[in-house]
């Protein structure tokens, strides 16, 4: 089946999609983007991501393509108009292009490109990786400084992720000065005696969505949260350990650099949340 798309105000067949060589989001990787989860058929988190793509525009002194209300109802169409039950709403927004490529912003007045497209996953909610938990190995965090800003620099991250698949796992935890930044995709957490510990936020890492709402949940249901910096042998030793994600939600770690976690299935606090956030989630979407 062949998806339908947005470009620029226009609904495409995805095999109609243009958009120009010169753009700055193609040249420079000059583009923020987010991602909405889509279960029942309706928006997971939407006013989220939507005020932090907001502040990601505003952190690179891009203008905004449109209003949020113009975006939302962007986001339902392509859901309606593509008959995502369960699946991904991908947005992107760059800063366009004159007609020519330079290192210097253009002019002001430039209009910014935007793009969404779909991704359609049954069984999203119900995965069986998260019945079976991941594997992740740690590798060493060479990322610009402004992980705080939801940019298409995704090059560090995909090497990553292939790097995991080399080692016959699953995805990556990154490190800088000794300790767990976050992994490729996804915010890190370990559990040790009760305890959720996560690293606080600051620019070092991407300020998660799905991140916020768990751990607002984990707090609700009387869970102890840390919030600090800890190393990749911390969580070695953690009795259980998870990520969290607009695309993967709550999702269980088993192994950490070949050392098994606890019996060597999901966690029950990951498995918790999972629950809960999904539970919520379902209830809050629009």
């Amino acid at each position: 089946m062949t998806r339908t798309v947005y470009v620029n105000g226009e609904y495409l067949p995805e095999t109609e999609a243009k958009v120009s060589i010169f753009d700055r989001g193609f040249l420079m990787a000059d583009a923020v983007y987010e991602v909405t989860s889509v279960l029942d058929g309706k928006l997971i988190d939407f006013d989220g991501h939507a005020v932090r793509l907001k502040r990601s525009l505003n952190e690179l002194q891009m203008a905004e393509p449109c209003s949020m209300d113009e975006l939302l109802e962007i986001h339902r169409k392509l859901v309606e108009l593509n008959g995502i039950e369960e699946g991904l709403v991908y947005l992107q927004v760059t800063r366009g292009s004159d007609g020519d490529r330079d290192f210097v912003f253009p002019p002001a007045d430039t209009k910014p490109t935007m793009v969404l497209f779909t991704q359609n996953k049954p069984g999203l909610a119900d995965s069986e990786a998260s019945r079976t938990g991941a594997k992740i190995i740690s590798i060493e965090d060479i990322r610009w400084g402004r992980r705080d800003i939801k940019t298409t620099q995704l090059l560090y991250p995909s090497l990553g992720k292939m790097m995991a698949k080399a080692a016959g796992c699953d995805d990556a935890w990154m490190i800088e000065d000794g300790y767990v930044t976050e992994g490729t995709s996804n915010n890190a957490y370990f559990v040790k005696n009760g305890k959720i510990v996560t690293r606080p936020l600051s620019n070092d890492i991407l300020h998660g969505i799905t991140r916020k709402a768990v751990l607002r949940m984990a707090a609700e249901a009387q869970m102890e949260i840390e919030e600090r910096l800890f190393t990749i042998d911390e969580a070695k030793e953690a009795d259980e350990a998870f990520t969290t994600s607009a695309s993967a939600f709550v999702m269980p770690v088993i192994e950490i650099d070949g050392v098994m976690l606890g019996d060597g299935t999901p966690g029950p606090i990951a498995k918790r949340l999972r629950e809960i956030y999904l539970d919520e989630s379902r209830k809050a979407a629009i």
